[in-house]
Order: structure tokens, then sequence, then C-alpha cells
């Protein structure tokens, strides 16, 4: 008897997840660099453009088609509905790259189940550049005609580590600064590469470590699902598994607990 092939459990939420990025991609893109961008400030002082909301209704409005009974949680439009089913959605992460003509932004989308990330998809189209996973079918990126498996680095000791710290002023507003320093002068190489981009170059194996402070869930989650896939870990600060910390922490999973011993020490 001819065995049935092995379907991973959430191809369906992840094929729909792709479709959402290609939706994203096309409202954001031809946005990027535009001279007549619209930029607004927030309550919490962060800018917004016309990008980040015509995205985000782009996406909500395939969710609403194709998952209504589904929750959607944005950065631009809040959480709707109530399901075990929810997903997270930064339409355009790196809002101060994009409105600067810095291509280092993308979309990030997310279907967590009970609060946990499962789908993960990370579209950065002013680079040509997409990264997803899911539980069964691992991390990749490339295209889906030429799909390259991602794999976490297998560096093992602080000394050969590659970390990226997100900002210095990020550190210092969370009264980590004394910690920051010293990470930086414990590992090989430290630098600031911000956003997205951080967390799929850790996915590939090019940096050892990521840590950030003052995320929201929308932030993290799509990252959270490739990096693990990936083989890599993502905790909080104080290695709690769990997205809502509003901080975290992530590796290549073999340096996890030496990253978090040193920097509490």
């Amino acid at each position: 008897m001819t065995a049935l092939p092995h379907t991973p459990p959430f191809a369906d939420d992840l094929a729909l997840a792709l479709r959402l990025a290609d939706a994203a991609d096309t409202q954001s893109l031809p946005r990027f660099d535009a001279a007549d961008l619209e930029v607004s400030t927030k309550a919490d002082r962060s800018h917004v453009t016309d990008a980040d909301l015509a995205t985000e209704r782009a996406i909500r409005a395939v969710l609403q088609r194709e998952r209504p009974d589904d929750g959607v949680f944005g950065e631009e439009y809040g959480a709707e509905g109530d399901s075990r089913r929810q997903w997270i959605v930064d339409p355009i992460d790196g809002t101060a790259n994009f409105l600067r003509g810095v291509p280092l932004w993308g979309t990030m989308i997310s279907l967590a189940v009970d609060g946990v990330p499962q789908v993960g998809v990370v579209s950065m189209p002013a680079l040509g550049r997409r990264w997803w996973a899911s539980p069964g079918d691992g991390a990749w990126t490339g295209t889906a005609d030429d799909p390259k498996r991602l794999q976490v680095s297998a560096v093992d000791t602080l000394d050969d580590a590659s970390v990226s710290f997100q900002s210095i002023g990020q550190w210092r507003d969370a009264g980590r600064l004394d910690q920051l320093l010293q990470l930086t002068d414990r590992v090989w190489r430290d630098r600031a590469y911000g956003d997205v981009f951080s967390y799929m170059l850790l996915a590939e194996g090019r940096l050892d470590m990521v840590a950030e402070f003052d995320v929201k869930e929308y932030d993290i989650a799509a990252a959270v699902a490739i990096v693990r896939e990936a083989g890599g870990r993502m905790t909080s600060f104080d290695g709690d598994e769990t997205i809502s910390a509003r901080s975290t922490l992530a590796t290549n999973g073999v340096l996890h607990d030496a990253f978090l011993t040193l920097l509490h020490a």
C-alpha cells in the first residue's frame, strides 16, 4: 500500500499568508521612496505613512474574505475578532527606514494559535527577498520556484558570536546599557542592523543573537515562527516563552542560555 503524502498542518494557512504578502507588496513597494508619500505622527510619536495604512487594509480585506472567523491584530488598526486563531500583522516594520528611502523594511504576517505563532511570512520587496515558515514544513527563503531552506548557525561560544542589538538608545531607555556594553565586550562582532532584517539574518545563520526592547506582538510574531523553524530560539529578555513581554531575545538556540546568563550577570 502506498503511503499518503504528509501535509503539514498549517499548509493552507501558509499559502494564504504568502498571498497576503503578495497583496502587501502590491501596496507598499510602489509607495517606497515616492515623492508624494504622506507621513503623519501617531499618539506615541512614531511615524505612519499612507503605505502603512493601505498595506494593512489590503491584508485585512483578504482575511475578511478568506478567514472571516479568525481574529486580526495589526499595528495600525488594532485587534478585531475573538478567536483562538489570530493573524498578527505589521504592515511595514521599519517605517522610519521606509520614509527615508532606506530599503531595510518589510511586512510581517503571522498566524498565532492560542498566542503561539505557528505561521510566519516576512516580505522585504525593496530587497526582492521573502522568508516563510510553518510547523512541519521548516523555514525557507527565496522564491516558490527556487526555495532555500533556512538553518541557524552552529556557533557554540560567545567569543565567536556575531550579534545585533538594534540601537544603543533602545537599550539605554530599557535601563540595560550596562548589559549591552558587557555583551559587546564579550562577543566577536556587534552591529545594529535593525528591525525585522536582523531576525532574518539570524534565521539564515549569519547572526547568532538579536535582542530588542519595547516590542509589540506584531513586531516579532512572524520572526518567532521563522527563527524557531530554522532551529533557533526566541524568548523574552527574561527567558519566558511569550510574545507579549515587550522584549525579545533571539538566538541560534545553542547559545541561548549563555546569552541569558551573560545579560543577567
